[in-house]
Protein backbone atom coordinates (compact mmCIF):
# COMPACT_ATOMS: atom_id res chain seq x y z
CA UNK A 1 0.00 0.00 0.00
CA UNK A 2 0.67 3.65 -0.67
CA UNK A 3 1.08 5.88 2.35
CA UNK A 4 2.05 9.09 3.35
CA UNK A 5 3.86 10.71 6.31
CA UNK A 6 3.68 14.20 7.00
CA UNK A 7 6.15 15.29 9.43
CA UNK A 8 5.64 19.25 10.93
CA UNK A 9 9.04 19.57 12.34
CA UNK A 10 10.52 22.54 14.06
CA UNK A 11 12.82 22.95 11.02
CA UNK A 12 10.96 21.76 8.46
CA UNK A 13 7.50 20.31 7.35
CA UNK A 14 8.40 17.54 5.26
CA UNK A 15 6.02 14.60 3.42
CA UNK A 16 7.52 11.56 2.30
CA UNK A 17 5.37 8.87 -0.04
CA UNK A 18 6.23 5.59 0.87
CA UNK A 19 5.21 2.10 -0.92
CA UNK A 20 5.03 -0.18 2.18
CA UNK A 21 4.34 -3.95 2.57
CA UNK A 22 4.46 -6.00 5.90
CA UNK A 23 7.83 -7.55 5.77
CA UNK A 24 9.22 -5.24 3.73
CA UNK A 25 11.45 -2.28 4.18
CA UNK A 26 9.19 1.32 3.30
CA UNK A 27 10.63 2.13 0.01
CA UNK A 28 10.47 6.01 -0.24
CA UNK A 29 8.45 7.37 -3.24
CA UNK A 30 7.93 11.16 -3.24
CA UNK A 31 9.29 13.55 -1.18
CA UNK A 32 8.35 17.10 -0.87
CA UNK A 33 9.31 19.55 2.11
CA UNK A 34 9.75 23.14 3.06
CA UNK A 35 12.09 24.86 5.73
CA UNK A 36 8.75 26.24 7.81
CA UNK A 37 11.52 27.06 11.12
CA UNK A 38 8.81 26.75 13.03
CA UNK A 39 10.79 26.98 16.27
CA UNK A 40 11.37 30.65 14.85
CA UNK A 41 8.21 31.80 14.52
CA UNK A 42 6.97 32.12 17.99
CA UNK A 43 6.74 35.06 19.85
CA UNK A 44 8.03 36.37 23.32
CA UNK A 45 5.03 34.10 24.88
CA UNK A 46 6.01 30.64 23.31
CA UNK A 47 3.44 31.42 20.47
CA UNK A 48 3.48 30.55 16.96
CA UNK A 49 2.59 33.78 15.05
CA UNK A 50 0.59 33.86 12.64
CA UNK A 51 2.78 34.45 10.03
CA UNK A 52 3.93 30.87 11.10
CA UNK A 53 0.38 29.32 11.26
CA UNK A 54 -0.13 30.23 8.10
CA UNK A 55 2.69 29.06 6.40
CA UNK A 56 2.11 26.20 8.49
CA UNK A 57 -1.52 25.95 6.60
CA UNK A 58 -0.40 26.72 3.24
CA UNK A 59 2.02 24.15 3.25
CA UNK A 60 -0.08 21.31 4.87
CA UNK A 61 -2.82 21.86 2.18
CA UNK A 62 -0.31 21.93 -0.58
CA UNK A 63 1.21 18.47 1.11
CA UNK A 64 -2.09 17.13 1.00
CA UNK A 65 -3.03 17.75 -2.65
CA UNK A 66 0.48 16.05 -3.93
CA UNK A 67 -0.14 13.07 -1.48
CA UNK A 68 -3.57 12.71 -3.15
CA UNK A 69 -1.87 12.82 -6.69
CA UNK A 70 0.57 10.35 -5.63
CA UNK A 71 -2.19 7.42 -4.79
CA UNK A 72 -1.36 7.58 -1.03
CA UNK A 73 -4.54 5.27 0.56
CA UNK A 74 -3.52 6.87 4.17
CA UNK A 75 -1.66 10.04 5.22
CA UNK A 76 -0.35 10.56 8.68
CA UNK A 77 0.02 14.21 9.54
CA UNK A 78 2.08 14.77 13.11
CA UNK A 79 4.12 17.51 14.87
CA UNK A 80 6.77 17.20 17.16
CA UNK A 81 8.33 20.16 19.61
CA UNK A 82 7.85 23.47 17.93
CA UNK A 83 3.94 22.96 18.21
CA UNK A 84 3.71 20.61 21.18
CA UNK A 85 5.18 23.36 23.34
CA UNK A 86 3.50 26.32 21.89
CA UNK A 87 1.20 27.91 24.44
CA UNK A 88 -1.48 28.71 21.41
CA UNK A 89 -0.71 24.80 19.75
CA UNK A 90 -4.61 23.77 20.34
CA UNK A 91 -5.12 26.73 17.86
CA UNK A 92 -2.74 26.47 15.41
CA UNK A 93 -4.19 22.51 14.80
CA UNK A 94 -7.56 24.01 15.14
CA UNK A 95 -6.43 26.97 12.17
CA UNK A 96 -4.96 24.04 10.15
CA UNK A 97 -7.79 21.94 10.41
CA UNK A 98 -10.10 23.68 9.54
CA UNK A 99 -8.32 25.08 6.51
CA UNK A 100 -7.55 22.05 5.26
CA UNK A 101 -9.76 19.37 6.44
CA UNK A 102 -6.91 17.17 7.75
CA UNK A 103 -6.38 17.15 11.78
CA UNK A 104 -2.14 17.19 12.64
CA UNK A 105 -1.83 14.80 15.78
CA UNK A 106 0.69 16.30 18.20
CA UNK A 107 3.84 13.25 19.05
CA UNK A 108 5.09 13.05 22.86
CA UNK A 109 8.66 13.48 23.27
CA UNK A 110 8.69 10.01 24.54
CA UNK A 111 7.11 9.04 21.78
CA UNK A 112 8.83 10.37 19.34
CA UNK A 113 11.96 8.94 20.93
CA UNK A 114 10.46 5.66 20.98
CA UNK A 115 9.35 5.55 17.17
CA UNK A 116 13.27 6.51 16.18
CA UNK A 117 14.29 3.60 18.50
CA UNK A 118 12.16 1.47 16.42
CA UNK A 119 13.07 2.80 13.07
CA UNK A 120 17.23 2.35 14.06
CA UNK A 121 16.52 -1.19 15.82
CA UNK A 122 15.07 -2.63 12.50
CA UNK A 123 17.89 -1.03 10.36
CA UNK A 124 20.56 -2.18 12.55
CA UNK A 125 18.42 -5.03 14.15
CA UNK A 126 19.11 -7.37 16.53
CA UNK A 127 23.18 -7.68 16.36
CA UNK A 128 22.92 -4.34 17.61
CA UNK A 129 22.51 -5.21 21.45
CA UNK A 130 21.87 -2.78 23.60
CA UNK A 131 20.76 0.53 21.19
CA UNK A 132 21.31 3.96 22.54
CA UNK A 133 19.74 6.55 20.34
CA UNK A 134 19.56 10.12 19.55
CA UNK A 135 18.37 12.30 17.80
CA UNK A 136 18.97 16.30 17.55
CA UNK A 137 15.56 18.36 16.41
CA UNK A 138 14.98 21.91 15.70
CA UNK A 139 13.29 21.87 18.99
CA UNK A 140 14.48 18.46 21.25
CA UNK A 141 16.91 16.35 21.98
CA UNK A 142 15.30 12.39 21.74
CA UNK A 143 17.06 10.04 23.94
CA UNK A 144 16.46 6.16 23.74
CA UNK A 145 17.86 2.89 24.74
CA UNK A 146 16.84 -0.86 25.63
CA UNK A 147 18.36 -4.41 24.23
CA UNK A 148 14.53 -4.94 22.79
CA UNK A 149 12.42 -3.47 19.79
CA UNK A 150 10.94 -0.75 22.23
CA UNK A 151 13.30 1.15 24.36
CA UNK A 152 13.46 0.81 27.96
CA UNK A 153 13.77 4.29 28.56
CA UNK A 154 13.24 7.03 26.35
CA UNK A 155 12.99 10.76 26.69
CA UNK A 156 12.92 14.15 25.44
CA UNK A 157 14.61 17.29 26.16
CA UNK A 158 14.05 21.05 25.10
CA UNK A 159 17.30 20.92 23.22
CA UNK A 160 17.03 21.35 19.74
CA UNK A 161 19.47 22.79 17.36
CA UNK A 162 16.67 25.58 16.31
CA UNK A 163 15.46 26.22 19.74
CA UNK A 164 18.93 26.90 21.02
CA UNK A 165 20.02 29.17 18.02
CA UNK A 166 16.94 31.52 18.36
CA UNK A 167 18.25 31.80 22.33
CA UNK A 168 21.50 32.21 22.08
CA UNK A 169 22.13 32.76 18.45
CA UNK A 170 20.23 35.65 17.33
CA UNK A 171 22.62 38.30 17.41
CA UNK A 172 25.37 36.58 16.01
CA UNK A 173 28.36 34.47 17.87
CA UNK A 174 27.80 34.82 21.65
CA UNK A 175 31.22 35.97 23.28
CA UNK A 176 33.30 33.78 25.06
CA UNK A 177 31.36 33.56 28.76
CA UNK A 178 28.24 32.93 27.00
CA UNK A 179 29.30 30.33 25.20
CA UNK A 180 30.49 28.29 28.33
CA UNK A 181 27.42 29.06 30.01
CA UNK A 182 25.45 27.94 26.97
CA UNK A 183 27.98 24.74 27.07
CA UNK A 184 27.64 24.65 30.80
CA UNK A 185 23.50 24.35 30.50
CA UNK A 186 23.36 21.46 28.21
CA UNK A 187 25.36 19.13 29.75
CA UNK A 188 23.66 19.84 33.26
CA UNK A 189 20.45 19.13 31.30
CA UNK A 190 21.15 16.07 29.99
CA UNK A 191 23.01 14.65 32.43
CA UNK A 192 20.10 14.67 34.85
CA UNK A 193 18.18 11.93 33.66
CA UNK A 194 21.38 10.16 31.95
CA UNK A 195 21.68 7.69 35.07
CA UNK A 196 18.29 6.24 33.77
CA UNK A 197 20.02 5.06 30.53
CA UNK A 198 23.42 4.11 32.00
CA UNK A 199 21.93 2.00 35.05
CA UNK A 200 20.76 -0.66 32.24
CA UNK A 201 24.07 -1.02 31.28
CA UNK A 202 26.69 -0.26 28.50
CA UNK A 203 25.61 0.49 25.01
CA UNK A 204 26.56 -2.35 22.57
CA UNK A 205 25.48 0.41 19.65
CA UNK A 206 25.36 3.97 19.88
CA UNK A 207 23.40 5.87 16.81
CA UNK A 208 22.08 8.88 16.09
CA UNK A 209 19.71 10.16 13.53
CA UNK A 210 18.61 13.46 12.41
CA UNK A 211 20.17 16.53 9.80
CA UNK A 212 22.21 17.85 12.19
CA UNK A 213 24.30 14.85 13.24
CA UNK A 214 24.38 13.86 9.16
CA UNK A 215 25.84 16.90 8.87
CA UNK A 216 28.59 16.85 11.31
CA UNK A 217 29.36 13.59 10.37
CA UNK A 218 30.10 14.83 7.01
CA UNK A 219 31.96 17.66 8.09
CA UNK A 220 33.99 15.32 10.20
CA UNK A 221 34.96 13.49 7.15
CA UNK A 222 32.00 10.68 6.32
CA UNK A 223 30.76 9.73 2.70
CA UNK A 224 28.58 12.10 0.97
CA UNK A 225 24.88 11.10 0.68
CA UNK A 226 25.53 10.45 -2.93
CA UNK A 227 27.33 7.14 -2.00
CA UNK A 228 24.22 5.45 -0.86
CA UNK A 229 22.36 4.26 2.19
CA UNK A 230 24.33 1.40 2.90
CA UNK A 231 27.70 2.67 3.29
CA UNK A 232 28.58 3.32 6.84
CA UNK A 233 29.25 6.84 8.20
CA UNK A 234 30.33 7.71 11.67
CA UNK A 235 30.76 11.33 13.80
CA UNK A 236 33.87 10.75 16.19
CA UNK A 237 34.27 12.60 19.23
CA UNK A 238 37.56 13.52 18.65
CA UNK A 239 36.99 14.71 15.38
CA UNK A 240 33.70 16.99 16.21
CA UNK A 241 36.00 18.08 19.19
CA UNK A 242 38.63 19.45 16.54
CA UNK A 243 36.10 20.60 14.67
CA UNK A 244 34.06 22.47 17.28
CA UNK A 245 35.99 25.76 17.76
CA UNK A 246 36.34 25.94 14.41
CA UNK A 247 32.98 25.68 13.66
CA UNK A 248 32.04 28.60 16.87
CA UNK A 249 34.57 30.92 14.74
CA UNK A 250 32.94 31.19 11.42
CA UNK A 251 30.19 32.65 9.53
CA UNK A 252 26.74 31.23 8.45
CA UNK A 253 27.85 31.67 4.85
CA UNK A 254 30.95 29.45 5.99
CA UNK A 255 29.35 27.00 7.40
CA UNK A 256 26.91 26.98 4.63
CA UNK A 257 29.79 26.40 2.52
CA UNK A 258 31.04 23.43 4.11
CA UNK A 259 30.13 19.38 3.02
CA UNK A 260 27.00 18.29 3.91
CA UNK A 261 25.48 21.92 5.14
CA UNK A 262 22.18 23.19 3.79
CA UNK A 263 21.94 27.08 3.57
CA UNK A 264 18.77 26.96 5.47
CA UNK A 265 20.44 25.09 8.53
CA UNK A 266 23.71 26.49 8.76
CA UNK A 267 23.00 29.07 11.52
CA UNK A 268 22.07 26.74 14.27
CA UNK A 269 24.54 24.10 13.63
CA UNK A 270 26.83 25.24 16.22
CA UNK A 271 24.44 25.28 18.42
CA UNK A 272 23.36 21.28 17.24
CA UNK A 273 27.36 20.97 18.16
CA UNK A 274 27.81 21.49 21.37
CA UNK A 275 24.47 19.03 22.17
CA UNK A 276 26.28 16.72 20.05
CA UNK A 277 29.37 17.10 22.23
CA UNK A 278 27.70 16.58 25.22
CA UNK A 279 26.08 13.51 24.32
CA UNK A 280 29.10 12.04 23.54
CA UNK A 281 31.06 13.25 26.21
CA UNK A 282 28.25 12.77 28.87
CA UNK A 283 27.72 8.84 28.00
CA UNK A 284 31.26 8.01 27.10
CA UNK A 285 30.89 7.56 23.62
CA UNK A 286 33.98 7.29 21.15
CA UNK A 287 31.46 7.54 18.62
CA UNK A 288 28.14 7.17 17.05
CA UNK A 289 27.16 5.84 14.30
CA UNK A 290 24.50 7.74 11.74
CA UNK A 291 21.14 5.96 10.78
CA UNK A 292 19.32 6.79 7.42
CA UNK A 293 16.50 5.73 9.01
CA UNK A 294 14.63 8.03 11.55
CA UNK A 295 11.07 8.90 12.81
CA UNK A 296 9.08 9.11 9.69
CA UNK A 297 10.53 5.64 9.02
CA UNK A 298 9.20 4.65 12.83
CA UNK A 299 5.45 6.40 11.94
CA UNK A 300 5.68 3.97 9.11
CA UNK A 301 6.84 0.59 10.61
CA UNK A 302 4.59 1.09 13.53
CA UNK A 303 1.48 1.44 11.29
CA UNK A 304 2.69 -1.48 9.58
CA UNK A 305 2.76 -3.77 12.89
CA UNK A 306 -0.27 -2.78 13.72
CA UNK A 307 -2.02 -3.69 10.50
CA UNK A 308 -0.30 -7.16 10.11
CA UNK A 309 -1.99 -7.55 13.91
CA UNK A 310 -5.47 -6.95 12.92
CA UNK A 311 -4.78 -9.45 9.87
Amino acid sequence: MRLGVLDIGSNTGHLLVFDAHGGAAPMPASSYKEPLRLAEHLDAGGAVTQRGIDALTAFVSEALVLAEDKGCEEIYAFATSAVRDATNADAVLDHVAAHTGHRISVLSGPDEARLTFLAVRRWFGWSSGRLGVFDIGGGSLEIAAGAAEAPDVAWSLPLGAGRLARTWFADGRPDDAALRELRRSIRADIARDAGSLLRGGPLDHAVATSKTFRSLSRICGSAPSGEGLFVRRMLPAAELERWLPKLVDMTHDEIAALPGVSTDRAHQLVAGAFVASAVLDIFDLPELEICPWALREGVILDRLDKLSVLD
